[in-house]
């Protein structure tokens, strides 16, 4: 009894240290064969402004008084010498390029007065002797006059009404005008000829000096 108790003691336990072994080498291949995972951050994703201000580095404390700004804004502009000499050198740019924009670069000019058509058109009305330019000087002529004298307010409303309706009449004969040759020279353009009659209409409205780009060609000229 004591012999069976003893082999069937040393066999459990033989038994239990090959399924220990089993146990230990079937953790070790799957510790082996097992992808290895990330561990987590711990923390949430910095968002892109906290994490662009920390690579620029520690922001300055808010001025305490007003003095402090001040002077922080007196910094940041720089001395007297360096803001005149910018001062200097923008108006040197916005005077080139007003003159470029005046000398008609399309690069420089406005969007309503880019590109090839909007010069033909210009040159068209710059070619012509408009009646419709000397509405605004003789408007206020005119003005001036019904003020000085108020016994004439009356001939000077009459006088309104008429340069009124010449200017009607000559802005619809210009427009047609300007619509046949665009669509001669242009026959594929997408303007339509309202567009274009107002803007031959504005240009020519304007006193010849004051017209932006100034005019290529002068009164009297082929185009």
């Amino acid at each position: 009894m004591k012999l069976f108790r003893r082999g069937e003691s040393s066999s459990t336990d033989a038994a239990a240290e090959s399924t220990v072994a089993t146990d230990g080498g079937s953790a070790a291949n799957a510790r082996a064969t097992a992808p290895t995972a990330t561990a987590g951050k711990g923390r949430p994703t910095p968002k892109r402004r906290d994490a662009q201000g920390k690579r620029r580095g520690p922001v300055a404390p808010a001025p305490m008084t007003a003095k402090e700004a001040r002077a922080r804004r007196r910094a940041a502009r720089g001395n007297r010498q360096d803001r005149k000499t910018a001062a200097a050198e923008r108006r040197a740019e916005a005077q080139e390029r007003r003159a470029r924009m005046l000398a008609g670069e399309d690069k420089y000019l406005l969007p309503r007065d880019k590109g090839p058509l909007r010069a033909f058109v210009r040159d068209i009305v710059d070619a012509r002797r408009n009646l419709v330019g000397l509405f605004m000087p003789m408007a206020l002529v005119v003005i001036l006059v019904s003020f000085a004298m108020p016994g004439l307010q009356i001939i000077a409303t009459l006088v309104m009404l008429v340069m009124l309706v010449f200017m009607i009449i000559e802005g619809v004969l210009l427009g047609r005008i300007v619509n046949n040759r665009v669509r001669e020279r242009f026959p594929d353009t997408t303007d339509t000829g309202y567009r274009l009659g107002w803007y031959a209409f504005v240009r020519a409205s304007q006193i010849r000096k004051m017209r932006a780009p100034k005019p290529r060609v002068g009164p009297g000229d082929a185009v």
